[in-house]
């Protein structure tokens, strides 16, 4: 069965990108999450740590673009690295031990 998201796999080789941005004169620091489906900003929660901030706007994009498992649990984000900044985020669709793809 193929899951698409406005004609994008929805399991297959998804990253994320979160992108701090800085305060302006009407807005706080936010976070930023971009994805080929779409992108979502986070007001910065400072109860979290940067990391933290980073993971939730991942989670909220996952949510908007409905790469969600069922009953809506989000995947567990694993962080591929932090470059110049800009945090990259990659999930799998479930971990298999024979390395297949659950849907």
């Amino acid at each position: 069965m193929e899951h698409t998201y406005a004609g994008y796999p929805r399991f297959s080789m998804a990253a994320i990108k979160t992108r701090w941005m800085r305060p302006t004169n009407n807005r706080g620091s936010r976070v930023k999450a971009t994805c080929q489906a779409g992108s979502v900003a986070l007001s910065w929660d400072d109860s979290l740590n940067t990391d933290g901030n980073h993971q939730a706007a991942a989670n909220a994009l996952l949510r908007k673009v409905g790469w969600t498992r069922e009953g809506g649990a989000t995947y567990a984000p694993m962080v591929g690295g932090c470059i110049d900044g800009d945090y990259y985020w990659v999930f799998e669709s479930g971990p298999i031990a024979d390395g297949s793809v659950q849907s």
